[in-house]
């Protein structure tokens, strides 16, 4: 029998202020408007973590980096490690955040807890083909692995 509850809090591991939770929860429902599955803090095959990966209805996989300070955004020059592990690239902030501190090489978007728009697209960079098939492996697994834990936290103690 199917039982109804309420809808489950996305795990927090500490790292995200609230107002970097606001953004990416904007960012969220701006892809899943547009078709897009989302996965966040998805560990790339560099090491690197990227805060949120989309993956839209055609496998493009959007990479998008979360600011939600001036300070943020001048102590972390790691953004371009992200750039070979997605189609396009986006920095996603708030309304605080002047805009014109962000690169012109990735896409702009505005957010917060309740939506996000895109200010400025991001080019276009293909991936290829065996690098678009690693991380939609990356991306499902780190999805099926969440989704598991859910209604199984103790699966992965052992």
């Amino acid at each position: 029998m199917f039982h109804s509850r309420a809808p489950l809090a996305p795990p927090r591991d500490g790292r995200q202020s609230e107002q970097a939770l606001a953004i990416q929860r904007g960012v969220g429902r701006l892809f899943r408007a547009r078709g897009f599955a989302i996965v966040t803090e998805l560990t790339l095959a560099s090491g690197r973590r990227a805060d949120v990966i989309a993956l839209g209805p055609s496998a493009e996989i959007v990479a998008v980096e979360i600011k939600s300070s001036i300070a943020d955004f001048r102590a972390d020059g790691k953004w371009p490690d992200y750039a070979p592990f997605c189609d396009r690239l986006y920095f996603a902030s708030h309304a605080g955040v002047p805009s014109e501190i962000f690169p012109q090489e990735a896409g702009l978007i505005l957010a917060d807890g309740f939506g996000a728009e895109i200010l400025r697209e991001a080019p276009a960079n293909p991936l290829s083909a065996a690098r678009r098939k690693a991380m939609m492996l990356r991306f499902a697994q780190a999805a099926a692995f969440r989704l598991h834990g859910l209604f199984d936290p103790e699966a992965g103690v052992f």
